[in-house]
């Protein structure tokens, strides 16, 4: 599908796309001019929230002997861990804080805690998914090579086996992270040798990533490391659903169209900006939980604006909503729950033959 073929933009003019582009230029240029030393101190005090908690939920795993105190602590360490990988390592390496000119809070120097390397990453997700987001066979990210997402992928037998590998998916995130990034990495280089590289890189962070959480601290708990090694695996593996859920539902649900490889000839910023607010969705968040999923709940807003600090997609969601409306142009926005299951609606119904599915009827 091409921009001029989608229905809901089809009254737009040339004129119209352009003042578009012009809107949503100034709002980039308003909070880029207003950043700024409250800006500077809310990551400074993110970064110090999420190191305390860490450390405080593995000393109540290590001290407490009663089973509250150990969930306690998983419930904990699962949060740390969601804030480093939300809040700070995907926003951190969008160049979200780069303009602080802070060598710790820079995206070339940032390296999360999960498998996947952080350079890696960058290359699949800033570029890949966000300057070609949804059009089909430049972003990787629709289905994640493993899922039919979109009537436009071509039906085969192993997605018959969907449940199990959407399944899969959710609770291994981080690994299905990891692999998209080399492969991606991978296909970009052009020699043996380059491709050698990133592998040794990639398995280094496993290594790295795995002695952490799976030797180093059991190891360091003496006798109760079965307690650390548990609470680990458990918060590991929240920590990846929720994730999942978070990026599931801004960009499966109904109404995130997907576009084909010549929407790009010719493309202008206008067109560009309106590809990203079609191919994405928002869900409707308190603060907590925005704060919670990296404000990846303003997933439109993030699209537009991959590089604008998480802290400012809020206000900056009130203005897009407004040209919206100006322009008589979807916003596609629901609560979790909804935007949840139409996520999975569509990935079980795409899952059989076009003829028995009635996905993108």
């Amino acid at each position: 599908m091409a921009i001029a073929d989608v229905s809901a933009y089809m009254h737009l003019s040339s004129a119209d796309v352009d003042a578009i582009a012009d809107e949503l230029d100034a709002i980039r240029r308003d909070v880029e001019e207003s950043l700024g030393a409250k800006d500077a101190a809310y990551i400074r005090r993110v970064i110090h929230f999420q190191r305390v908690l860490d450390a405080s939920a593995r000393l109540l795993i290590l001290g407490s002997r009663s089973r509250t105190g150990w969930w306690l602590g998983t419930a904990a360490l699962t949060y740390a861990k969601s804030v480093e990988n939300m809040e700070l390592g995907h926003n951190v390496s969008h160049g979200q804080w780069d303009w602080m000119n802070d060598p710790e809070i820079h995206s070339t120097s940032w390296e999360w805690d999960m498998a996947g390397l952080s350079a890696q990453w960058r290359y699949s997700h800033n570029y890949r998914h966000h300057v070609f987001s949804n059009v089909l066979g430049m972003d990787e990210d629709i289905g994640y090579r493993i899922l039919r997402v979109t009537p436009d992928q071509p039906w085969r037998s192993p997605y018959l086996l969907t449940p199990l590998r959407n399944a899969l998916l959710a609770a291994t995130f981080e690994w299905g992270i990891a692999l998209h990034g080399l492969r991606s990495e991978r296909d970009r280089v052009d020699t043996p040798a380059a491709r050698s590289v990133e592998h040794r890189r990639y398995f280094a962070k496993i290594a790295r990533q795995l002695s952490k959480d799976y030797v180093i601290f059991p190891a360091l708990s003496l006798r109760r490391w079965r307690r650390t090694l548990a609470a680990n695996v458990t918060a590991n593996l929240i920590r990846n659903v929720w994730v999942y859920v978070n990026i599931i539902c801004g960009h499966i649900p109904d109404g995130a169209e997907t576009f084909d490889p010549a929407v790009l000839d010719g493309e202008t910023k206008g067109q560009w900006y309106l590809r990203q607010m079609l191919g994405t969705a928002n869900f409707q968040a308190g603060p907590l939980l925005a704060f919670s999923g990296g404000h990846l709940c303003y997933q439109i807003e993030h699209h537009l604006f991959p590089d604008l600090p998480s802290n400012r997609l809020a206000q900056i969601s009130i203005r897009v909503r407004e040209l919206c409306k100006k322009y008589d142009l979807p916003y596609n926005s629901e609560s979790l729950p909804r935007q949840y299951f139409r996520s999975q609606r569509i990935i079980h119904e795409l899952a059989v033959p076009d003829g028995f599915s009635t996905a993108g009827r």
